[in-house]
């Protein structure tokens, strides 16, 4: 429940305020350019942190990094919503990206920690189906919300929720009791927490693992069991969210000069390499061998970034052509885009079942293909019907694509690593969307036409495609099949 209402209140936050944004503008008498860093703050901040924030979840407990994270969003959203002026909500919205980064990779990590890695699917596909209805209900609630309350009301939607879900997850924190009969350590249990009749959000979530082979009784918490904490390896966390940050910010200010551009792009290679070179000399890297050095986590990442970009530039851009060329206002567009939100919700919850029969290569490259043929769909369409079954495709696709390739990059960590793995998962899926706007932004500004543009995007889902094929077949099923996935259901693989 903790990991499904962090998502949806994330990504409930970002749909609210794309309607909201015109009416915060003409309201404090901000710029364009100052209504877009509200959002902009916000992205360079959460994506830049992730991957640290994962860590800090490893090293500290998910569960309290996510009962942080959501005090502070909430927080945060409230004083954007009786902030003064523009400075304030560009320096808030900054702060909301800060807890957000908290919480994002602690939802994913709590998963990791509750379930074993072969159930990992069903609980990921319930999370991917509430995302969908988020982005269903989001702009609906947003222009209500808008037009009868002002701008303002539109953040009080978490402001309110996230505390309580905050508070819940620290009383999670006093209540949670070790397990003494840890599953895989000979006491007979079942691998499962629920089965074993342990909540799967209050045992193990707040907990790094066992060491493998740790009798009954042993603590589930590092700091309880005497085991050592993960490192933070901050100059390498500093290097990774400059690096992200350049990345994110030359991206988001397209189209700018060319100097600019070039100038973004160079830091952000130059301090990615200088990342590099530090995490294959320091003894504690950020980014675990076994996580970043797999090419089956490389390949899902990969898939990840793609999907969203082509997911993201193609809404970016039929938001214009809906609303300029067909005449709609924004309540009518987001009716037509309807189909996306309800297939993503729909679909997902049969991706486990797809795993079980196909495996995840065969899983994720028919459904990034399913996504590339929504996108070559809606670039030939005007007429509601077709733009319905275009933007159903891409919600079929890409809530498919969404469980089959998390859960490859989450159930390959060890519990130890989970919050890693998970901040890697979100920072795919932040950067993705800015890639997919920044390629659709930069067509538009080179006179390209909203049916080339969208031909493009659907390329960059179609180039996933063979990647996928460096994805689990079906014949790995078991996750005692192959080297990366020999990890007892129980006890994690010792670091």
């Amino acid at each position: 429940m903790s990991s499904v209402a962090g998502a949806v209140l994330v990504a409930l936050d970002g749909t609210v305020l794309t309607v909201a944004q015109p009416s915060l503008q003409r309201s404090l008498d901000a710029s364009f350019a100052q209504a877009q860093w509200t959002s902009t703050a916000y992205l360079v901040t959460v994506a830049s942190l992730l991957v640290f924030a994962g860590r800090l979840g490893d090293r500290y407990g998910q569960r309290r990094l996510f009962a942080l994270g959501m005090l502070g969003f909430g927080v945060a959203s409230a004083g954007i919503g009786i902030a003064p002026g523009i400075g304030w909500v560009i320096g808030l919205r900054a702060a909301q990206g800060v807890f957000g980064a908290l919480l994002q990779p602690a939802t994913l990590g709590m998963l990791r920690a509750a379930y074993p890695p072969d159930r990992l699917a069903a609980p990921l596909a319930v999370r991917t189906s509430a995302i969908g209805l988020a982005a269903a209900v989001g702009p609906l609630a947003g222009g209500a919300l808008v037009g009868w309350l002002g701008w303002r009301a539109v953040f009080f939607l978490s402001a309110l929720p996230a505390p309580v879900f905050g508070l819940a997850a620290l009383r999670g924190l006093d209540r949670a009791t070790p397990d003494p009969h840890p599953s895989g350590s000979g006491s007979g249990s079942s691998s499962h927490p629920s089965e074993a009749g342990a909540s799967p959000h209050v045992s193990g979530a707040d907990s790094s693992p066992h060491p493998s082979g740790s009798g009954s009784g042993s603590s589930s918490h590092p700091s309880e069991a005497g085991a050592s904490r993960p490192a933070l390896d901050l100059p390498g966390a500093l290097l990774l969210a400059v690096t992200l940050a350049c990345l994110v910010h030359t991206l988001v200010a397209l189209p700018a000069s060319g100097a600019a551009t070039a100038a973004g792009l160079g830091a952000a290679a130059l301090t990615g390499a200088a990342f590099l070179w530090h995490e294959r000399r320091t003894a504690s890297p950020l980014l675990p061998p076994g996580v970043i050095g797999s090419p089956v986590v490389g390949a899902a990442l990969a898939v990840l970034v793609a999907a969203s970009a082509s997911l993201f530039g193609t809404v970016f851009t039929l938001t214009y052509v809906l609303q300029r060329r067909l005449g709609l206002d924004p309540f009518h567009s987001a009716l037509r885009s309807l189909p996306l939100a309800l297939l993503m919700v729909l679909s997902a919850p049969l991706c486990p079942v797809l795993l079980r029969r196909f495996g995840a290569r065969w899983t994720t490259g028919a459904a990034t293909a399913v996504l590339a043929l929504g996108v070559l769909t809606l670039s030939r369409s005007t007429t509601a019907l077709a733009l319905g079954c275009g933007f159903a495709l891409l919600g079929a696709g890409f809530g498919t694509v969404m469980v089959a390739a998390t859960q490859v990059v989450v159930r390959r960590a060890e519990v130890a690593a989970a919050g890693v793995a998970g901040g890697l998962q979100q920072t795919a899926l932040n950067v993705g969307p800015v890639v997919g706007v920044a390629t659709a932004t930069a067509l538009a500004g080179a006179g390209a036409g909203a049916g080339t543009t969208l031909l493009v995007l659907a390329a960059v889902a179609a180039v996933a495609v063979p990647a996928a094929r460096a994805l689990p077949g079906r014949g790995v099923a078991s996750i005692t099949q192959t080297p990366d996935e020999r990890v007892s259901p129980g006890v994690p693989a010792r670091r």
